[in-house]
This record gives structure tokens, C-alpha cells and sequence, in this order.
């Protein structure tokens, strides 16, 4: 069983960088892992170098020589999605599995999306189960998870993220905990993270700062990143303890806002770890 510490690369979305600059730039702080953000077709931010999602059309082997040249591996991919959009969703996420499985990364992360306004609660489990279904006869195939992380509506709760994450009986059907999202969305984080440590396959490290807390908590589903893991309301030293009473074997995957805030992170993380 080992925990390692990586960085989503949201970190650099700041400085209006490309993939390959979040990469070298992670490596550089110290990070051994990153978690890619992959889109569809042509994006003119990506396409110009300011931006860091990386096109699902490119060459998956490009993305894997710039994580190779800087030595880092990715920890999953961040993809997410509607999944009560299926027509949507499944060509999007048999690709992203497929793209996942090419470069080694072990997990594709995504949520339930926004509740379309033309689907009703009682029709959203039934459609949502169907796009699972597909997906993962995908993802079994090529042994790549799942992780259906709490960003939304019905995922909020932990009630509702298990639902989800057990839609489908399949080994691939997991959870990417984020600890910021559920704090911000009004559960406890620790009680939430024991209820899924049996599922968990990858976890979000985002931390919150105590003025974010004030103004948005109860009043939200989540947030794209946090503050700097150790300077915010999350407890790591607890959080650690949870996934090692659970075996975890996986990352921690920062989720924050700058470069300065992910040097900080990994310090932090490293120092509740124990690493060196």
C-alpha cells in the first residue's frame, strides 16, 4: 500500500499556459504524478498555447512523450461529462477510456453533469445507469476505472454519489473522492470519505480557505479548485488516516489555483505522509 501525492494540472489554468508547460513546471516542484484534462475537437485556447486541456483527436502518444520527457505518470484523467446525456457522454467517455488506456493512466474521473432541465429525477438513475452500462463494457475491456467524483446536484451527497457509484455491478465503476466538494457542498468530508473508502480508486486534495467556507458552503456543489492543501479548513492528517485504515493504494491528486499553492500542497502532503 503506498499514497502518492500529484497535482491536477488546474494549477496552471492561472498563468494561461499550455499541457506541456503544466507538465514540465509540475515536474519541477516535485510532483511524480498529473492529472490531464482531455476535451473533443478543437479548442482555440489549447490550439494558441493558453490553455491546458489537450485535444482527444491529437495523437495519445504525444501527451505520454511529454509525461515521459519530464518523468511523471498520469494518475487518471480528468473527463467529465453529463451522464444523463448519453448521446453525449458515451461516445465521449468510451474515447477518453480508450485515450486513458494508451498513455497508462489507471482512471477516467467525471460526475453526473448538470441535471438537464427535460429529465426528471425519477428518469435521471434509469438513464444514467444505461450510459454506465455502455461505458463500462468499454472500460472492462481495457481495465480502466471509472470515478464518479461529487461535483453536482445528485452527487452532492453522499447518499447520491453512492447511488451513482453503484448503478452498474462492475468492478471499474469507482469514486474520485474530492474532499473540497464535499465540504463545500455541506457534508462532512471524514464521515463522507469512510462511507466510499471501499470504492475509492482516486482523490481530488482540494482544501478549502476558511473566507471561501463562510461565503459558499451549503450554498454550492463544488468548486474548479481550492486554496493550497494545508491552509484551508481540511484536516490531512485525518484524511491520511482514513485511507490508510482503508488500504487506499492511489493518489492524491491537488486540486488548487496557482503554481505558488501547488508548491505548497506538495510540501504539506509530503510532510502528513512522511515522505522525504
Amino acid at each position: 500500500m503506498s499514497i502518492g501525492v500529484g497535482v491536477n494540472l488546474e494549477f496552471i489554468r492561472s498563468q494561461d499556459k499550455p499541457f506541456a508547460v503544466g507538465v514540465e513546471r509540475a515536474a519541477k516542484l516535485g510532483y511524480r504524478y498529473v492529472e490531464p484534462l482531455v476535451h473533443n475537437g478543437r479548442e482555440l485556447l489549447s490550439e494558441a498555447g493558453y490553455f491546458h486541456s489537450f485535444s482527444m483527436d491529437d495523437d495519445p502518444g504525444e501527451m505520454k512523450d511529454i509525461l515521459d520527457q519530464h518523468g511523471v505518470k498520469p494518475s487518471g484523467l480528468s473527463a467529465h461529462c453529463p451522464l444523463m446525456r448519453p448521446e453525449i457522454s458515451v461516445p465521449y467517455l468510451q474515447k477518453a477510456i480508450r485515450f486513458a488506456a494508451q498513455i497508462g493512466a489507471p482512471v477516467v474521473n467525471t460526475d453526473e453533469g448538470i441535471q438537464p432541465s427535460w429529465v426528471g429525477l425519477d428518469e435521471a438513475f434509469p438513464v444514467m445507469k444505461y450510459t454506465l452500462t455502455t461505458i463500462l463494457r468499454t472500460a472492462e475491456r481495457y481495465r480502466v476505472y471509472i470515478g464518479i467524483e461529487p461535483h453536482q446536484s445528485i452527487s452532492r451527497t453522499t447518499e447520491g454519489l453512492l447511488r451513482i457509484a453503484t448503478l452498474v455491478e462492475s468492478p471499474f465503476l469507482r469514486v474520485n473522492y474530492d474532499t473540497g466538494n464535499a465540504y463545500l457542498s455541506g457534508v462532512d468530508p471524514y464521515e463522507g470519505l469512510e462511507a466510499v473508502r471501499h470504492l475509492l480508486v482516486h482523490v481530488h486534495a482540494k482544501d478549502i480557505a476558511l473566507q471561501h467556507s463562510e461565503m459558499e458552503r451549503g450554498k454550492v456543489t463544488g468548486t474548479p479548485v481550492g486554496c493550497a492543501c494545508g491552509d484551508g479548513v481540511i484536516d490531512w492528517k485525518r484524511v491520511v488516516a482514513i485511507l490508510r485504515a482503508g488500504k487506499f493504494d492511489g493518489v492524491l491528486s491537488v486540486e488548487c489555483g496557482t503554481e505558488q499553492q501547488a508548491a505548497r500542497s506538495l510540501a504539506h502532503l509530503n510532510s502528513v505522509l512522511g515522505n522525504p
